[in-house]
């Protein structure tokens, strides 16, 4: 069980009786804002993000014209609501594969690899078009059965024979990252590489790994068994393989958009955050159309009711976070000492609309997944929670440990909060008798794909989770209490979550 700040019920029940000065506004609950943040309007953003995706192959990937398109759109926005956005360059590794992946064996005999169940193409991969004869590298362990050791294969130069030159090099996973290793075999005169996995329990499958920078060669890893049959075939033997990679992979730049509220306190910045990136194999309508959509439409509603936070509200959509968090990555790394301490709470918003939705909320405190927040992540939590529960809603603990802009901020030590829909894991039985939708089957059957279209939208659920964002970024823009325990608070604060909403 959570234990429940009940932040939410300490809002209302303050707004009943702090006295406020002769002819300040009536504080109010979240409510005004939640009526004007609707579901009609968010899907007008979205349309806007599908056609823009339609008129640029496809996608809205960072570093596409489509990504850039999309940030021209959230900056004509935010400036007609009064806002004065800025445009934050960065530089980022981009990567994308443009064609088919092929990986066979020709000789002795000839096997053609399953791509997904035999071998995956590495992020960052180098393209091309290679047959030449497969060399292993030395420090292998091949172990009977599936128990083996760690491995240093590649790690070193030495580990590479001078035969591995205008051929494909054969690696074992372990020790070093998997980038070192590609850039040795690349020092070594390879013309690709195949990285198989390590072979004890937990690594015997396809990895899916990252080489963390674009690459020249081309560069799969394999299953255990992949690696292990085609290390055992050169002891008898010259082995030869085909392999064929079709990809993207360079630097680029990209652009992360930042608008704030005119007021509120520059010592206790609310930072509000959403990914605008989509992958590059489809329109990112869901992820994450919806919550750059969502907060592109509390923004604009914040100003035209005239809310007037005590806190500054901080609007940020990110960009390149599906290729590693790069965006918010990018603006952390350019915070000072003193801008990191005037940011109070990073909330973000990564997919709100799955068609087989849960309402998900971090766990800040860790008490689900034992994984917690920085000081202030679990008052955030109970927001959200507690939100729910008032309007008699369920929702879920997700870990905070995921793999989503507010990692960027957590970090360096600022506390964080969000909420999350479902991407590709599957929706348990208990799930299904809760919040409906089907047992067995994704969150979001078109996570990272194609068909991550307008089509793949829950209206019900985008509409229910936008009405989460609203209130909790007006909670925390109004609060008059340190969100984190620090001296962040007023000086007048009794601990409570209040503020003044002065209609203009």
């Amino acid at each position: 069980m959570h234990k429940r700040l009940t932040l939410f019920a300490a809002l209302l029940a303050a707004l009943l009786v702090v006295s406020l000065p002769a002819g300040a506004a009536v504080p109010t609950d979240s409510a005004q804002l939640r009526a004007a943040v609707t579901a009609e309007n968010i899907t007008m953003h979205l349309k806007a993000f599908q056609s823009i995706a339609d008129k640029n192959g496809g996608n809205r990937a960072a570093g596409t014209s489509g990504y850039q398109a999309s940030v021209d759109y959230v900056v004509k926005k935010l400036k007609q609501a009064g806002y004065q956005p800025t445009r934050q360059t960065f530089e980022f590794p981009f990567f994308a594969e443009t064609g088919p992946q092929e990986f066979e064996r020709l000789t002795p005999t000839f096997r053609d690899y399953v791509r997904g169940t035999d071998f995956d193409i590495m992020q960052y991969s180098g393209a091309g078009d290679v047959t030449a004869n497969v060399v292993p590298t030395n420090d292998i362990v091949i172990p009977p059965g599936a128990t083996a050791g760690i491995s240093n294969s590649g790690c070193e130069a030495a580990d590479f024979p001078a035969s591995t030159a205008d051929n494909v090099a054969l690696i074992q996973r372990g020790t070093c990252t998997f980038e070192e290793k590609a850039n040795n075999a690349k020092a070594a005169g390879a013309l690709a590489a195949i990285i198989f996995n390590e072979g004890q329990e937990g690594r015997t499958d396809i990895i899916n790994g990252t080489l963390g920078n674009p690459q020249t060669i081309p560069v799969l890893d394999t299953t255990f068994a992949v690696g292990e049959e085609l290390y055992t075939l050169t002891k008898s033997g010259s082995v030869s393989v085909h392999i064929l990679t079709s990809t993207l992979s360079e630097t680029r730049t990209a652009e992360n958009v930042i608008a704030e509220t005119a007021g509120g306190r520059a010592d206790r910045v609310v930072v509000v955050g959403a990914h605008l990136d989509s992958v590059f194999a489809g329109p990112g309508m869901n992820d994450d159309g919806t919550g750059s959509a969502a907060i592109l439409e509390v923004a604009r509603q914040m100003a035209k009711l005239g809310v007037q936070p005590a806190n500054k509200v901080r609007f940020a959509w990110w960009g390149a976070e599906e290729l590693g968090l790069f965006g918010s990555a990018a603006y952390v790394s350019r915070l000072s000492a003193r801008d990191i301490k005037n940011i109070a709470l990073n909330l973000n918003f990564d997919m709100l609309g799955s068609p087989n939705y849960v309402r998900f909320v971090y766990d800040g405190d860790g008490s689900d997944f034992g994984v917690k927040g920085p000081t202030g992540s679990a008052t955030a939590e109970d927001v959200f929670v507690d939100y729910f529960e008032s309007v008699g809603l369920a929702s879920d603990p997700v870990s905070i440990d995921g793999g989503s802009d507010h990692q960027s901020f957590m970090a360096v030590g600022i506390p964080a909060g969000g909420l999350f829909t479902g991407g590709g894991d599957i929706k348990t039985a208990e799930q299904a008798v809760v919040y409906g939708g089907t047992a067995g089957e994704p969150y979001d059957p078109c996570n990272h794909q194609a068909c991550d279209d307008l089509s793949n939208i829950n209206t019900k659920a985008l509409d229910e989770m936008s009405d989460a964002v609203a209130h909790a970024v007006l909670t925390f823009a109004l609060t008059s209490s340190a969100v984190s325990g620090t001296d962040k608070g007023s000086d007048k604060s009794s601990g409570d979550s209040r503020g003044a909403w002065k209609i203009k």
